[in-house]
């Protein structure tokens, strides 16, 4: 059986601009075709470089792409892999001081937590200890440190909601 086709997107969010290269070169190696990212400044780290490149491979890819450049020191990125019939989805997350963290992802892109770990945690007697567990689960620490990178670079023009159509 063939191995299902996933799409992601990898979010460079600051890197050294030395290291540029090398991750084109990573994660072209990694989903078998050269690519070329599009380095923008990362306002939020003066000297540092970001960027977004979506990608299209088997499926399995994201895990590849966040092992490829995760070994690089001053690199926070994220990877995400959106499911596909036969997989689930993902999301790698990675920063200098708190290196890599994993989450299951589902086709809305929540984030998905085992029944065992949520009933590890809930096994704590202590509420702050649970919630420390269950902040490690999704990720939070991760999300608090990425964010100013994130909104650093969002050159988005601000969305209008059209609350009636016709």
């Amino acid at each position: 059986m063939a191995t299902p086709m996933a799409r992601g997107v990898v979010f460079i969010h600051s890197a050294p601009k030395a290291l540029c290269p090398h991750l084109e070169w990573a994660v072209g190696r990694t989903i078998g075709r050269a690519v070329s990212f599009s380095w923008r400044d990362q306002p939020a780290l003066p000297g540092a470089r970001r960027a977004e490149f979506a990608w299209e491979a088997p499926a399995g890819a994201g895990s590849s792409i966040a092992t490829a450049i995760r070994g690089w020191e001053h690199l926070r990125f994220e990877v995400t892999e959106d499911p596909t019939p036969r997989s689930d989805g993902g999301r790698w997350m990675h920063t200098p001081d708190l290196g890599i963290h994993f989450s299951q992802m589902d086709a809305a892109g929540a984030i998905v937590v085992s029944e065992d770990r949520v009933r590890a945690a809930m096994a704590i007697a202590d509420p702050a200890e649970m919630r420390r567990e269950l902040d490690v689960a999704l990720g939070t620490a991760w999300d608090d440190e990425l964010e100013i990178f994130r909104t650093a670079g969002d050159e988005a023009k601000p969305v209008v909601w059209l609350h009636q159509v016709g």
